[in-house]
């Protein structure tokens, strides 16, 4: 039986809510915040649904004019970002996502792989906006570069360096994450010390060369500058747990891999996410500002 008129607008219209949530994943891994990157999905669906019907009709890709608008509309907010950025109080980490995507989770809104790790994302913050647009694009979601040129606005040759710069960006900060289970092992001993308020054992699970960075965002607060060196971070960590005895330590997945979550008096104060190499911890992220935790409340 053909189809009528009426069964292909209907599946159209299918078609293009089905776009929603690889232009979340996109426009997260862009702007490192659910919140924007929601925003970003509905102004692009806001912009689609106002075209004349005919133009719509005239779209051969949907998904791919979905695309670029969303994409031009991160590499503005990346733009004015960095401005904004200069003023922020301390340093600015991405906000954490909470659970593994499983159903009933914030995070499901948004495909958990090694592109959306707080380390990962921490690397993308060191990009200019044209080369982190470039880069997730070709490198991330696998567009060609004509395609991804008509997002930034400069050539195909052009986007083939600003990504090939940004691959150079991710290869520096340091080899591949560890397995999975050797990070929430490391995790998990790390919560204990903690608890302990055991220097020796937190001394042994860091880095000498690990670095912390908080960011409380002059909201709550946390270290304006980070802190480096395994045993000044043992020593700081342990004072702040006798400093903090209410504070309640949970095992939990950032960004779908091991990390922690603070709370005080039942509500969520903190998000700790975790680098690994060589059997030991090299970073911890520790999201604080209150603003980035409320997909946690």
């Amino acid at each position: 039986m053909e189809d009528t008129v009426e069964d292909r607008r209907d599946g159209a219209l299918r078609a293009v809510a089905a776009e929603r949530r690889r232009l979340t994943d996109l426009a997260y891994r862009l702007l490192g915040s659910l919140a924007d990157a929601e925003d970003v999905v509905q102004e692009a669906y806001a912009r689609w649904y106002a075209l004349p019907p005919q133009r719509r009709a005239e779209v051969v890709a949907p998904g791919g004019w979905l695309t670029t608008v969303a994409g031009r509309i991160c590499l503005d907010l990346l733009g004015s970002a960095r401005v904004r950025r200069e003023r922020y109080v301390g340093a600015w980490l991405p906000e954490p996502l909470p659970g593994d995507g499983a159903a009933g989770d914030p995070a499901e809104l948004v495909t958990l792989d090694e592109s959306v790790r707080m380390a990962f994302l921490v690397v993308l913050e060191s990009m200019t906006p044209a080369e982190r647009v470039a880069f997730v694009l070709h490198d991330v979601f696998r567009y060609p570069f004509p395609e991804v040129a008509a997002v930034v606005g400069r050539s195909a040759a052009a986007c083939r360096q600003l990504a090939a710069s940004g691959r150079r960006r991710v290869r520096a900060a340091g080899p591949p994450v560890e397995p999975a289970g050797e990070r929430a092992l490391l995790v998990r001993e790390f919560k204990r010390a903690w608890e302990a308020k055991d220097v020796r054992s937190l001394v042994r699970l860091l880095d000498p060369d690990a670095t912390v960075v908080a960011d409380g965002g002059g909201l709550v607060q946390a270290r304006s500058e980070p802190l480096s060196g395994g045993g000044p971070i043992a020593l700081a960590v342990a004072a702040f747990a006798r400093a903090q005895p209410r504070i309640e330590l949970r095992e939990c997945a950032v960004n779908g891999e091991a990390g922690l979550v603070a709370r005080l008096d039942g509500a969520v104060v903190a998000v700790f996410a975790f680098r690994t190499a060589g059997g030991r911890i090299t970073h911890v992220w520790g999201v604080r500002n209150p603003e980035k935790l409320r997909p946690w409340a």
